[in-house]
């Protein structure tokens, strides 16, 4: 199986005191392209191992990409290599968008944090005061209604429409803040909210706000821009122990915010790099900080194979997940739709993300992510102090 990498060298933009007890620009960046060296080439190894079909990965500063790397193909006729432009699906990683873009909307008074959904989306109906959701219950996965809700008629292909019909027989299981339940068809009524505020469609939006101020040339939201682009990664699933390239399946399209972005890893790069305050103009630092505060426990990532022997404790904010590895914290998120897998994660106080996008449902992916932040928290010395995120509630009414 061939591999190919690019490396991009970039000079950090991190200025220290020559006093300072982190160490220096010189020494970091040469500690993570050392890092990104010494996981470029386990990749290459696993990938090869375990016959994935095709991936790649980013690994990133707030200065920008310190290396990507891709192996395979983009489907079993192994008649095109995967590039560092080629498009996958990036599945639930799309939350971190969706709240990304709400959060641009709040800040220019769209509306706020704490509008019950009803204001915008007035036809939304519950077994119960639909009137007590709030759009960071949405977005935060803290609703309290019964988890993946309605999940099963996504899979079958029903429409929004008629899926949304059946919200009125949901009850609640906990008052909203109060515990985490994870949503893809009600995470995505924040659509309808950006929509029926800003008389634009949610795609074109996240186009004129994400994709193209952050150079984000090969991403886009729908299942019509990623068949028609023919730098695709064809799913896989196994069969008989081998992998079967599959067709694309549209249905969790139908369900924008939670699972319709497509992107290179060159793309999940730049996306992760703006985390980090490489791009304040586009995504406020600020904004990043209020995403990322802990705010629902979520008890079974503890569990998660490969994560729960580093795993100490784990919450959701808005669209992004909060780990405590240790005494280290990363903000990560995973996706997970047919015949792909999508991780991304990055350390405010190491200063490094990692992204990996796969054209194949293996766990392996978790095994990759895991073990890129056992060498990064061994090989680099902290930049920045540990952050210290306070338990918020989600209903919250505080705008950023």
């Amino acid at each position: 199986m061939k591999t190919r990498t690019l490396i991009v060298l970039g000079i950090t933009c991190l200025c220290l005191q020559a006093n300072s007890v982190f160490p220096s620009t010189d020494t970091q960046t040469a500690a993570e392209q050392e890092l990104a060296n010494r996981f470029a080439a386990y990749f290459s190894s696993q990938v090869t191992r375990t016959g994935i079909t095709g991936a790649a990965f980013a690994v990133v500063s707030p200065a920008g990409a310190v290396r990507i790397g891709t192996s395979g193909y983009t489907d079993t006729s192994q008649s095109r290599p995967i590039d560092e432009n080629t498009t996958f699906r990036v599945a639930s990683v799309s939350k971190t968008f969706a709240a990304g873009l709400a959060a641009l909307l709040v800040r220019e008074g769209e509306f706020s944090w704490e509008d019950p959904v009803t204001a915008y989306v007035p036809g939304f109906r519950i077994n119960g005061d639909a009137g007590k959701v709030q759009i960071q219950h949405v977005l935060g996965q803290s609703t309290g209604l019964i988890p993946h809700a309605y999940d099963n008629l996504i899979e079958d292909g029903v429409s929004i429409e008629r899926i949304q019909e059946q919200y009125r027989n949901l009850a609640y299981i906990c008052p909203p803040g109060d515990c985490y339940s994870y949503q893809n068809s009600i995470f995505s009524l924040i659509q309808p909210v950006i929509e029926n505020t800003t008389r634009q469609s949610y795609s074109d939006l996240m186009q004129d706000r994400i994709f193209r101020p952050l150079d984000m040339r090969t991403a886009s939201v729908g299942y019509g821009p990623f068949i028609n682009n023919p730098n695709h990664a064809s799913p896989h699933v196994k069969s008989r122990d081998r992998w079967k390239t599959v067709t694309v399946k549209p249905n969790y399209y139908r369900v924008a915010p939670a699972a319709g972005v497509n992107a290179s890893v060159t793309d999940m790069g730049k996306w992760l790099t703006a985390q980090m305050g490489g791009n304040p103009a586009v995504i406020d630092p600020e904004t990043v900080k209020w995403l990322t505060r802990p705010r629902v426990k979520t008890v079974r990532d503890t569990h998660r194979k490969f994560w729960r022997d580093m795993i100490s404790d784990a919450h959701y904010g808005l669209g992004w997940r909060v780990y405590q590895l240790g005494s280290h914290e990363i903000i990560y998120h995973s996706g997970w739709v047919s015949g792909y897998r999508a991780d991304i994660a990055w350390s405010e106080e190491h200063r490094i993300g990692i992204a990996i996008l796969m054209n194949v449902e293996d766990n392996s992916i978790s095994e990759l992510t895991t073990t890129f932040w056992q060498m990064a928290f061994d090989m680099l010395e902290p930049v920045a102090p540990a952050p210290r995120k306070g338990l918020v509630a989600a209903a919250l009414p505080v705008t950023p």
